[in-house]
């Protein structure tokens, strides 16, 4: 391995001399270290063109060495648009470029920055729409020039997840001020999560330098690196980004594969600057970098630059990073300063005594490169005359690396995003952040504070806030705030006549693409991007919203603080699709009564966030058990777990007018002791819920809820009774109550060795009927409910007394030969029943007609959510219903979601099916074409393996049509 481009120990934080790595990139073998990336290792071995630009096919070399460009864009075999400046090197990669045509070196296409003014700024949108039907001839041509990556097609989904976390404060950022605010917290007891965006905790003090010497900032990195590691209080996510705010502090965290969904009670943002460039002609060839990356390339890779460098600077951390570059052997043939003087003379003094030449009022005027321009081979320096212009004349410096910073924006995102207003002053050109909500706050560069002790001091008063407003006591003093030097030059932008002064390095725009919108009436800066696409690529405006704005507010005769900037949203860097889809990890809930289902061999399933028993029996005998347990509910009795029902007291003298307006039944009449079938539908008249409603008093309603929509309904009672204010009180008892169903022929025979204080005969506790009485002597709520199809009760208590209920129920019946059955059973007898399960035999469009429940919509009430709805989709003529439909025994079973056909076309498909040894047959529920729906008629179901069965549609339901079963 090439090692003239590596520094010697201490230089190099992030990498393993000891640990090479070979990897290959565009064909050829080079080696790396272990803690490289694909840009460090490919610059350590002195290859500095790693990509080709969007839309000239310019050549690219490493801007901020921080991701936070798109110079860096690289393919990978199974991954395109990859950046190599944050991408870990690993053993035996393949890496090419990509977006060129012939080779990377000698990219044909890059004839096309000869043709740009032929090619002006939304030249597509004026060129290409007519004759019409034109775009569809040059789209594919111009998607094939401006391409990027090549996706793998035979790419094999990985395994994403997410996870959540819940802290006292989240920190964003650990640079100097995000670990000083997290320890400062973290001693007073709060419990501190601090996420940063790099391998490694120190932001700034890893790579900057802040004093004449460059002693302190690695010092003060390890005294608190090594404090905030060793905290008990904090937890550290490393390479790490927070990719959003969202309200109420919740941050979407994504590292590796898992997404982390944060709450925090506080929110402290840390987020530190982004290096801003100068703008000047050839201001992206390779070698032409932010000072950042120069030292982030020596100090975290050991990778020396370049031989021969000038400086481009606005403030004083040019000339500390020029004396970086001196310490490291690299000849700083000029140091050019776009300010009269610095704002410390001592560094002048250094500089001159190192003999490093310094030129102020000046600026790189142009970049000059080499044959085929792939890399930087000198500048032209002139003295700056006024705003964005330069003297007639200037002279040139040999180079190979040309290092630059203009000064500093804020990392911003976030904070936007969460409703902040970002602000520029144009005097000092500095920036403010105003407009949080109460529990986020911003600490350090991003507040405006560059000097180390001022960040670092504010990083203090920022967490004392946050400690004052947990309840704790904060233990650290803070100190006191000192004035600091302007570190933004307010104009660092220099037009050329033959342009190549780029703007926005994505997406190739210049100085005059984005004058040129304006002149053609696009006066807003938010109509500006849309226009000229700036600020639109993978680095989000990150170098290029700042110029813009300085451009667009000249070109208008305003001020950059009335322009503004272009709007941030989330999320803050690209994430992967994966991310979003990963698996999540749902809150997971056992019933009171769970151990007594594995005790009693249950085969556990899901159902929502509950865990509930599918069959007893073994797992491998899953139809076997269902039907046996089915057989003995409708023989016997059986008793199932029905704990997970959604739970809802609603209280108070407007409580029927509540359930009168949000369910399609009438309950203003509901009598005393009587339950009635409660269905609900959304505004666009589609169903989204159904129970029973039980009216134990005239002010007093319990509604059950399906197990997985109880929450969502819960929300939508308070948010309408929000608008309509009614005297009533809503309240989710879903956990605190426990419920069985206690079902079968001689349900009641066991009943009544519990339950002495009710007449439980068929006339005192009729079909429907609801009671409070003692069961087993706990106070129970008593629901004759059906949705089994046999004589039943639902028997609801406390859920600390559910297991002394289980427990009283099993003894009382065995003498009955009483049998616990499962969901699994439980969906069986409801299918031969005809009962619908929701979200289950209904979609996002089901309305009540369509599976058959136009009985459960009052006629005669005014109004109820979704009524005017439902009156628009009734008079339409009716496109599917759903129907029951059988199969002979024999016949192949359909699955839930195979389609039932009409001809070549599809026409619905199949909701619930399972083989009813009491029917002796296969029966199900399936949508069907309307036409398709009388009984009697045959419908087309396809299978496994393509097999079309013809089933028959039957009237629902299958079973018991008369209801004399239940209303024994």
């Amino acid at each position: 391995m090439s090692t003239a481009n590596r520094l010697p120990a201490p230089m190099g934080l992030l990498i393993d001399r000891d640990q090479p790595l070979a990897f290959s990139f565009d064909g050829k073998t080079y080696q790396g270290l272990q803690g490289d990336t694909i840009a460090s290792a490919l610059l350590a071995n002195g290859r500095y063109l790693l990509s080709r630009s969007f839309k000239y096919h310019r050549p690219r070399g490493p801007l901020s060495m921080a991701g936070q460009d798109a110079n860096t864009l690289v393919q990978l075999p199974r991954e395109p648009n990859v950046l190599a400046d944050t991408f870990a090197l690993q053993a035996g990669l393949q890496v090419t470029g990509q977006n060129f045509n012939g080779s990377l070196d000698n990219d044909k296409d890059a004839l096309l920055g000869k043709f740009s003014r032929f090619m002006p700024v939304g030249f597509y949108y004026r060129s290409f729409y007519k004759p019409k039907g034109m775009w569809k001839v040059w789209e594919p041509v111009i998607r094939k020039k401006a391409g990027l990556g090549v996706l793998d097609l035979t790419f094999q989904p990985e395994y994403y997840d997410k996870a959540y976390l819940f802290t006292d404060l989240a920190v964003i950022g650990a640079g100097p001020a995000g670990l000083q605010a997290a320890l400062t917290a973290a001693n007073a007891g709060a419990k501190v999560l601090l996420i940063e965006q790099q391998p490694i905790l120190g932001g700034s003090l890893t790579y900057a330098r802040f004093d004449l010497h460059g002693q302190r900032a690695e010092q003060l990195r390890r005294e608190l690196v090594a404090a905030v590691e060793s905290h008990a209080n904090i937890q550290v996510l490393k390479t790490a980004t927070c990719n959003a705010w969202f309200t109420d502090n919740y941050l979407p965290v994504i590292q590796g594969k898992r997404m982390y969904k944060v709450r925090a009670t506080q929110c402290l943002v840390c987020s530190g600057a982004f290096d801003q460039p100068v703008i000047f002609r050839n201001n992206d060839l390779p070698g032409v970098m932010l000072t950042s990356a120069a030292q982030r390339l020596m100090k975290l890779y050991a990778v020396k630059p370049g031989q021969r460098a000038v400086v481009l600077t606005g403030n004083d951390d040019g000339y500390l990073a020029a004396l970086d570059l001196h310490d490291q052997g690299v000849q700083v043939a000029a140091l050019a300063d776009m300010r009269n003087q610095p704002s410390d003379r001592a560094l002048l003094v250094e500089l001159e005594k190192r003999g490093i030449t310094c030129h102020t009022s000046t600026t790189v005027y142009e970049a000059l490169h080499e044959k085929g321009m792939r890399h930087v081979s000198g500048v032209e320096l002139r003295k700056i005359t006024g705003q964005g212009q330069v003297a007639s004349a200037g002279s040139v410096v040999d180079c190979d690396l040309l290092c630059m910073s203009g000064g500093y924006m804020p990392a911003y995102q976030l904070l936007c995003q969460a409703g902040g207003k970002l602000a520029y002053n144009d005097q000092n050109a500095g920036f403010t952040l105003s407009g949080l909500p109460a529990n986020l706050r911003i600490a350090g560069s991003v507040r405006g504070y560059y000097a180390l002790d001022n960040v670092l001091a504010d990083a203090i008063h920022a967490s004392a806030e946050i400690v004052a407003s947990l309840g704790l006591d904060n233990v650290t003093r803070p100190l006191p705030l000192a004035g600091e030097a302007p570190v933004n030059f307010p104009w660092p932008i220099f037009p050329h006549p033959k342009g190549k002064d780029f703007v926005d390095f994505d997406e190739d725009l210049q100085v005059q693409d984005i004058i040129n919108a304006t002149r053609i009436g696009y006066r807003d800066v938010q109509l500006v991007k849309r226009y000229s696409t700036v600020g639109m690529g993978p680095s989000q405006g990150r170098h290029s919203a700042l110029p813009t704005a300085r451009l667009v507010a000249a070109a208008t005769q305003r001020s950059v603080s009335e322009t503004g900037v272009t709007t941030a949203r989330p999320p803050f860097e690209a994430e992967k699709l994966a991310h979003v889809a990963g698996r999540a990890f749902d809150p997971y809930r056992q019933t009171p009564m769970h151990s007594r289902h594995v005790q009693a061999g249950a085969k556990m399933m899901p159902a929502g966030i509950w865990q509930r028993p599918a069959y007893y029996g073994k797992a491998t005998e899953r139809d076997a058990c269902m039907q046996a347990e089915a057989h003995h509910v409708r023989t016997r009795v059986g008793l199932i777990d029905v704990s997970t029902l959604g739970g809802l007291d609603v209280r108070g003298p407007d409580a029927a007018e509540l359930l009168n307006r949000m369910y399609t039944f009438a309950f203003l009449k509901q009598p005393v002791g009587r339950s009635r079938y409660a269905l609900m539908t959304n505004e666009h008249g589609v169903v989204i819920d159904d129970g029973v409603c039980a009216r134990f008093a005239d002010n007093h309603f319990y509604v059950t809820a399906t197990t997985s929509g109880v929450d969502r309904i819960y929300q939508q009672m308070l948010k309408w009774n929000a608008q309509w204010r009614l005297n009533v009180d809503i309240a989710n008892v879903t956990a605190a109550i426990s419920a069985v169903n206690l079902a079968g022929p001689d349900s009641r025979k066991v009943l009544e060795q519990l339950c002495t204080d009710l007449d439980l005969s068929a006339a005192g506790f009729p079909y429907l009927g609801v009671r409070q009485g003692t069961v087993a002597g706990i106070k129970a709520r008593l629901l004759r409910v059906g949705f089994v199809g046999e004589l039943g009760y639902e028997i609801h208590v406390p859920a600390r007394h559910a297991v002394q209920l289980w427990d009283a129920l099993i003894e009382a019946g065995k003498a009955f030969d009483i049998k616990p059955f499962g969901v699994e059973t439980q969906r069986l007898l409801r299918l031969e029943k005809g009962h619908v399960i929701i979200s289950q035999d209904t979609d996002g469009m089901t309305h009540p007609a369509e599976i058959d429940m136009g009985w459960a919509v009052s006629r005669n009430k005014p109004f109820f959510v979704g009524r005017r709805s439902v009156d628009i989709l009734e008079a339409q003529p009716q496109k599917r219903k759903l129907v029951g439909f059988t199969l002979p025994r024999n016949s192949p079973q359909p699955l839930e979601g195979h389609l039932v056909l009409q001809g070549p076309d599809i026409s619905g498909n199949v909701t619930s099916c399972e083989y009813s040894q009491t029917l002796g047959k296969i029966i199900g529920l399936a949508y069907a074409a309307f036409d398709q729906s009388q009984p009697g008629q045959q419908i087309p179901i396809r299978v496994e393996d393509g097999v079309v069965v013809q089933a028959t549609v039957v009237p629902l339901p299958f079973f018991d049509p008369e209801n004399l079963r239940q209303e024994l």
